[in-house]
């Protein structure tokens, strides 16, 4: 898991949503996520990467914007998620273990 990459949560309130993984944690096995929406960018959610299903795709726009600490908006978050919320906002449940 880096830093873009698009996550499921597997567990805890905000399960069953995707994430954008925003920063890595000094605590091991941590790391930062948002959403855009519910997890603004203003407050990210620390989250046990064991939570958290790596879905394999990362948002290389956002990641450059990321670890160049460049400028991001709520709204850039959200529409890079749209394309996985938007697919019932849930995996089967075969994918949830």
């Amino acid at each position: 898991m880096d830093i873009g990459s698009v996550v499921y949560s597997k567990a805890g309130r905000d399960s069953e949503r995707y994430y954008i993984v925003t920063g890595l944690s000094e605590k091991p096995d941590y790391v930062y996520i948002i959403d855009g929406e519910l997890r603004r960018l203003e407050k990210p959610k620390l989250k046990k990467i064991k939570h958290l299903r790596d879905t394999g795709a990362v948002v290389e726009k956002l990641a450059e914007k990321f670890k160049s600490k460049k400028l991001v908006h709520n709204a850039e978050i959200r529409s890079a998620l749209r394309q996985y919320n938007d697919k019932s906002g849930q995996l089967p449940e075969e994918e949830r273990r």
